[in-house]
């Protein structure tokens, strides 16, 4: 099971050449450690266990890069942007991949790929730059414009309404004044001129901070695609002996609710509340039987392997009765 990943437990992962031979670990054995793949070098002098890596999601393998380009430089270090920012403020890239680090640069004409790092030609406000954790990066506003700008319209939203959720939502609960404030600071960094403008406005118009995972957003997306648009999000319900429940989708003309169900809410304990995932799914069964007793409604699950495509979700949902009204 791949888990997440904290800039805490990332160093801790992250293994210096230096450390490796005070180890005992010769030269020619590193060497070949790193030829049959028992460790994976990833930037110059930093490596990390190839058993450690093969549990991470690309944002936290993405992390490791970020902190082997840090530790490589000397100073008060790179500027980080676009993705690598995004994961040092924890923020979700779906499907991501296998990204080169991005770092500003300013003074050059270009934006050019040197080792592995993107370095950007970028001229950045003085409030569009920060400090975390010892790492320096673009502020939270203007790396969510960037991933808007560059980054897939899924991987953006899901972004967005990461960034957005952070500043706006508490608990189940939505401070529109925060909402918007959110909104119309990221707005006014789009300026003319920026590459990926428009898809940024699409983006920041479109992100919702009650998405509480990834799956969420890109779900509403595909929704979207698919023309949807009766539908509501994070709905209350009361169960029959008083228990508070939110389901994530509520389509009205179906009387279905709809529940993305990624493998993580019953097998990450950092998002389950339950002490282990078999208690976790009959939790959930019983929420389900409880919340179909006092509501009448009917249910209707998905996955990520329904929402790889538009076409995907559609024919989930049609399963279950739910169309998109036309």
């Amino acid at each position: 099971m791949r888990r997440r990943l904290e800039i805490s437990q990332a160093r801790k992962l992250l293994l210096s050449r230096e450390q490796l031979l005070a180890a005992g670990l010769p030269v020619r054995r590193l060497r070949q450690d790193v030829a049959a793949g028992r460790l994976i070098r990833l930037h110059r002098g930093a490596y990390v266990r190839a058993g450690d890596w093969s549990t991470l999601w690309w944002e936290g393998r993405h992390l490791l890069k970020v902190l082997a380009v840090r530790a490589a430089s000397p100073g008060t270090g790179p500027l980080f942007s676009h993705t690598s920012a995004a994961v040092i403020w924890g923020l979700p890239l779906y499907r991501m991949g296998d990204k080169p680090v991005q770092i500003v640069v300013d003074g050059r004409r270009h934006s050019r790929v040197i080792a592995g790092v993107i370095r950007r030609d970028m001229r950045l406000a003085a409030d569009e730059v920060a400090e975390l954790d010892g790492l320096r990066l673009t502020s939270p506003a203007r790396t969510a414009l960037d991933v808007a700008r560059t980054g897939t319209f899924e991987m953006a939203v899901g972004c967005a309404d990461a960034a957005l959720r952070q500043v706006s939502v508490t608990g189940q609960q939505r401070d529109s004044d925060a909402d918007a404030e959110w909104r119309a600071d990221v707005l006014k960094r789009a300026g003319i001129g920026l590459r990926g403008v428009r898809q940024a406005r699409c983006v920041i118009e479109f992100a919702d901070g009650r998405a509480q995972l990834p799956g969420e957003s890109v779900s509403r997306v595909r929704l979207h695609q698919l023309g949807f648009s009766q539908y509501d999000l994070q709905i209350p319900v009361t169960g029959s002996q008083g228990d508070q429940y939110w389901v994530d989708f509520a389509f009205l003309r179906s009387r279905t609710f709809g529940e993305f169900d990624g493998e993580g809410k019953y097998t990450d304990a950092t998002l389950r509340s339950a002490p282990d995932a078999h208690t976790a799914v009959l939790a959930e069964k019983r929420r389900e039987d409880d919340i179909r007793g006092v509501t009448g409604w009917r249910f209707a699950r998905w996955g990520y392997e329904h929402i790889r495509t538009p076409d995907a979700l559609g024919a989930r949902l049609a399963a279950f009765g739910v169309r998109p009204p036309g």
